[in-house]
């Protein structure tokens, strides 16, 4: 019997949430992608295979200074002026296989203090 890697896990609770969350153009998929070094998100229209508007750690302001929870904080309220700008008001959220504890949540809190709804 062979053992899952973290990896590989996360990969297959991120298949079964998958399965049951969809986003259209009115109520896009939240999509979190969490690294070691960062957190990513962005709103996604899954009738259309395209991303409405998207956020990144990567785009935070040089002088940010924070421990990762508060970057994916930024990168949560971040994605919520984007979204707003796009006309997005409510979400699905697709927590991509992570726990909803943490950066994954940090960011949820910011992007719901932000306007989104869901």
């Amino acid at each position: 019997m062979s053992t899952l890697t973290v990896r590989k896990a996360r990969e297959r609770r991120h298949k079964r949430v998958r399965g049951k969350v969809f986003g259209t153009a009115e109520r896009p998929r939240l999509v979190v992608f969490r690294s070691n070094r960062g957190i990513e998100a962005q709103l996604v229209d899954d009738l259309e295979g395209r991303t409405l508007a998207g956020a990144s750690w990567l785009q935070l302001k040089k002088s940010f200074k924070g421990n990762k929870s508060a970057q994916a904080a930024e990168v949560g309220k971040e994605l919520a002026t984007r979204a707003k700008d796009a006309g997005i008001e409510t979400v699905v959220f697709d927590r991509g296989g992570y726990l909803y504890h943490g950066r994954v949540k940090a960011l949820a809190d910011a992007a719901r203090e932000g306007g989104l709804k869901f």
